[in-house]
Parts: structure tokens; C-alpha cells; sequence
């Protein structure tokens, strides 16, 4: 299945986006996975403060990765993420139906419109 990963790192240093990053990437490969995309989205201020792990974050380091693995690689993924001091939140999201017809619809997230049309 294909899968997005969203995750905000706290905003110390790029090095520990990289490190969180090449973790989860190593656990979808070791599970025989493929990642089909990586974007580092840069250092954003968050919709609102957030506490996490006794911390108040502001602003955090973006990323998205999207990969093809199984349930419990991304289950493995998920679980990485959460148990992480370093980061302040994430989401996962499956993409598609499975199918290979939907799955190459699927193109990039064009950040550059503005607004609903």
C-alpha cells in the first residue's frame, strides 16, 4: 500500500530531521519496502503553540515522505515516530485503493496556489 508520512521535528537543527528521516526510512526498507518520495518542507511556525514532552513548540521543521510498504511497516513507522522525543507531531495517511490505475494519479503537492477554487 501507499502511504504519506507528515511530521514536524522541533526546531533545534536540520541534522535531527535527517536522523528521523533516515530511521524511518531504514525500518520501510528493512521491511522490504520502496519509498517513492521524500520532501523537506523547511522550518514553518505551528497553526498554534503545542506542549509536547514538557516543551512548548512554536515552530517546527516539516517533512513528508511517501512510501509503498505493508500495514505493519507503517504501524512500525508510526509507532518510531510517536515514541520520539524529537518530534512534535505527525500524521499517516493511506494514498489510493491499492490499485495501480489510482496509484499513478497520484502526482505531487503543488504548494505554490493559494486559496480554494
Amino acid at each position: 500500500m501507499l502511504y504519506e508520512v507528515i511530521g514536524i521535528v522541533r526546531p533545534t537543527s536540520l541534522a535531527e530531521v535527517r536522523e528521523i528521516v533516515l530511521a524511518a526510512g531504514q525500518l520501510v526498507l528493512q521491511q522490504k519496502g520502496v519509498i517513492r518520495g521524500l520532501q523537506n518542507w523547511g522550518e514553518f511556525s505551528l497553526p498554534k503553540a503545542i506542549s509536547v514532552h514538557q516543551m512548548r513548540h512554536t515552530t517546527g521543521y516539516y517533512f513528508a515522505m511517501r512510501f509503498d510498504a505493508s500495514v505493519a511497516a507503517q504501524e512500525d513507522v508510526r509507532k518510531m515516530l510517536r515514541l520520539d522525543p524529537r518530534m512534535i507531531r505527525h500524521s499517516s495517511v493511506r494514498l489510493g485503493d491499492g490499485k495501480l490505475g489510482t496509484m499513478s494519479r497520484l502526482g505531487g503537492i503543488d504548494w505554490s496556489k493559494s486559496g480554494v477554487e
